[in-house]
């Protein structure tokens, strides 16, 4: 039976001179090979899509720029005119919904952004960003908004056609199935690379399916580590193994703190201007801002208006690329004092690692230079799984794909290792169900293929015709 493609397949000629001792790898390789194998070409499709469309929201950045120019930027003028003054603009032109939050222009040539909630024919998970020129409070435009980043349409389509294929909760299985799978499989190739150096050394000046071995193999150690990074914080936000992340920070006391939004003794009481929900409310936006940045808050800030007549002003910084700028505060609206604070570098460590580890997998930590170490760990992905492919087929013959391990190779591996290494599998299935439950279901088919085929070769042998 020929064997599957895999990064050690190639066997050198039987020679006369006595083979060496086995280590104890041995046993395991076949094991580690088959499972590579057929997590590769089982999961590489869930992969390549996620490949695929990551490159394509890595470059959404700077597609977005260019796209919205018109409303991002304006020509640069002698003074920015206050807060309050261009969110009445914005109110004027868009007098729907009510003000959920205000972005003011957080540097020189750039808009400030009005978002409102509750717009007729907005989807309630978006807000209407307005855009007004902060020094002329001229409206620019208004575009759908969707999540804390600020990602307009163009960047939003692309990142829920990368998370969840435009399929909605259902779809985002089969990210989390490539999360879950990616580390696993490059473990696998890695283990299987390093542990025949020999064979490594015979691939060089190559053709054919050997040279594409050596190129699958050598790509993927290089990409190794991008490759457990994006598996591992893409875990962080997916639906199953994200929310047991979660609990676990919490449990741990490393859940990120938010900053407190319930008013100060005043509040509801000498609030008189404006009303509950609305930007001008209380002392208004301005005077809000300016006790913000006397706690140290600079731009880029968010400001959320109180949700009603008993909480405050919420002031948030959010540039999430290096330095990462997360401070908050809380401002009583009566009186304009800053009644809680919540400090970035006051976080717990492991939230820091989440915010970090998130902001790195969408490119945001370290701006073009993310994006484009994101682009070419996409491409990684793409032209290892292509040459996956092609190895599985240069393995056949005739026309048709090469034939995967042989089954049985656990029953070599000693009990010391095999316990150990089905309990860790089973830790992890547990954890990662998405990991976990395909595995089950693999092993249970391979299983009842495997039995079929001994039934079906018993009864040949039996008639008279010799197994095979």
């Amino acid at each position: 039976m020929t064997t599957a493609p895999s990064t050690t397949t190639d066997e050198a000629p039987q020679s006369a001179t006595p083979a060496p001792p086995r280590s104890s790898w041995a046993p395991l390789r076949p094991l580690v090979l088959r499972l590579h194998f057929y997590a590769g070409v089982l999961v590489a499709p869930f992969l390549l899509v996620a490949a695929v469309t990551g490159l394509l929201y890595a470059a959404s950045f700077q597609a977005e720029k260019i796209v919205y120019d018109h409303e991002l930027t304006v020509p640069v003028g002698r003074e920015k005119l206050p807060v309050g003054e261009q969110v009445a603009a914005a109110r004027k032109a868009h007098p729907e919904g009510t003000v959920s939050a205000v972005r003011p222009s957080p540097e020189a040539g750039a808009t400030t952004r009005v978002m409102l909630s509750g717009v007729p024919g907005v989807d309630e998970d978006y807000t209407l960003a307005v855009f007004v020129d902060p020094y002329t409070a001229e409206v620019r435009g208004a575009l759908e908004q969707y999540g804390s980043t600020g990602a307009l349409p163009l960047r939003t389509w692309i990142d829920k056609f990368h998370r969840d294929l435009h399929l909605g909760e259902s779809g985002r299985l089969y990210s989390e199935l490539a999360a879950s799978w990616l580390w696993v499989i490059s473990v696998g190739g890695l283990v299987l690379w390093f542990s025949r150096r020999r064979a490594r050394r015979r691939l060089r000046g190559t053709t054919g399916r050997r040279r594409t071995l050596g190129l699958h193999g050598s790509v993927g150690v290089w990409a190794a580590a991008g490759f457990f990074f994006l598996s591992a914080t893409g875990l962080t936000w997916s639906a199953y193994a994200g929310a047991t992340i979660d609990e676990l920070r919490t449990s741990l006391g490393q859940a990120t703190p938010s900053v407190s939004a319930a008013g100060g003794e005043h509040s509801g009481h000498g609030a008189a201007a404006g009303r509950a929900g609305d930007a001008a409310h209380g002392v208004g936006l301005d005077k809000v801002l300016a006790a913000a940045r006397a706690e140290g808050l600079g731009d880029p800030v968010e400001i959320v208006p109180p949700a009603d007549a008993d909480s405050a002003y919420v002031v948030r910084q959010v540039q999430r690329s290096w330095p990462t700028k997360q401070d908050a505060v809380a401002v009583d609206p009566a009186s304009g004092e800053v009644t809680d604070v919540v400090r970035f570098a006051d976080f717990p460590v492991l939230a820091k690692l989440t915010r970090w580890g998130i902001d790195l997998h969408t490119g945001i930590l370290f701006g073009p230079v993310n994006q484009i170490l994101l682009m070419g760990l996409a491409l990684c992905l793409v032209l290892l799984i292509v040459w996956g492919y092609r190895m599985w087929w240069q393995r056949g013959r005739g026309g048709a794909f090469g034939r995967p391990v042989p089954r049985g190779a656990w029953q070599h591996v000693p009990p010391q290792l095999l316990v150990p290494l089905l309990a860790g599998v089973a830790v992890l299935g547990y954890f990662l169900p998405l990991f976990g439950i395909p595995l089950a279901v693999f092993l249970a088919v391979d299983i009842l293929l495997g039995e079929i085929a001994h039934r079906r070769g018993r009864r040949t042998y039996g008639s008279g015709t010799p197994a095979r």
